[in-house]
């Protein structure tokens, strides 16, 4: 059967239909739902087998870009956020979703409400919003949704605040070591960006364009993989074909489907 994969929607979510249209395509059944609904209708989510926080400008981005989709996941929809995480079913937030992660504190892990956050997303380096394409380097295999892919991802960004950044060089280094980067940004080739711009679009410390968490179940990425399913997608098909951003949900597919 085909796992059904939970996308929530929130007033300003933009991307909720591409990411259903990744999914679908990957073999999933995608049920969009708006949090009011949710909320009204006390839903129980443990009937899905995925989680899908899609990109956009939540609530206009008030109080900072995901602040207010990440108290949805930490206060009204808390225990069933949690629960999601717990039980190992693949969750991904990508942009503004990866932002409500973040902030929420679900990533880079769970954490008390009353720890203090050490990682977060912040204005792009070139202080503007940024809308082009980059490469993306699959490097966690720890990661579910990243584990065993070895081809780039070519894949737009469109962000204002996505800039990757930790208030202790440490705790770069210890996910790093955990292997909860699991994408990085890379130059066409291949190479490391080395934080070049516009390879490293924002500015993010050591390139990280996406984290898991320590489990591997929980993806939060800047850039925009399910806008890359289809080759007519990408300006530069003629030239590079290929490097598509599917294999990333096919894979939270087959994971879904085999637990």
């Amino acid at each position: 059967m085909k796992p059904k994969a939970l996308i929530l929607f929130a007033t300003g979510t933009n991307r909720d239909g591409d990411a259903a249209a990744a999914l679908e395509l990957a073999g999933a059944e995608a049920c969009i739902h708006p949090l009011k609904q949710l909320r009204e209708d006390q839903m129980d989510w443990s009937a899905f087998q995925m989680l899908v926080i899609p990109g956009g400008f939540s609530y206009a981005d008030a109080l900072g870009a995901g602040k207010l989709f990440a108290l949805d996941l930490s206060h009204y929809f808390a225990d069933q956020t949690r629960a999601f995480v717990a039980a190992g079913k693949p969750v991904i937030g990508i942009c503004n979703g990866f932002q409500a992660l973040v902030k929420s504190g679900i990533l880079p892990e769970t954490r008390a409400p009353e720890e203090k956050p050490w990682a977060t997303l912040t204005f792009n380096q070139s202080n503007h919003f940024e809308c082009r394409w980059v490469s993306l380097k699959p490097v966690s295999q720890t990661c579910l949704w990243t584990r065993g892919l070895t081809d780039l991802i070519d894949c737009p960004v469109a962000h204002g605040e996505g800039n990757f950044q930790v208030s202790d060089l440490a705790q770069t280094q210890m996910l790093f070591e955990r292997d909860q980067v699991a994408l990085l940004y890379a130059h066409p080739d291949g190479s490391p960006a080395d934080g070049t711009y516009p390879a490293n679009p924002n500015g993010s410390i050591h390139d990280i364009a996406g984290i898991c968490n320590p489990m591997g179940n929980v993806l939060g990425l800047m850039p925009h993989p399910e806008d890359h399913i289809y080759p007519f997608q990408t300006p530069n098909r003629a030239n590079r074909p290929g490097f598509y951003g599917l294999p990333l949900f096919m894979n939270g597919v087959r994971y879904a489907q085999g637990n």
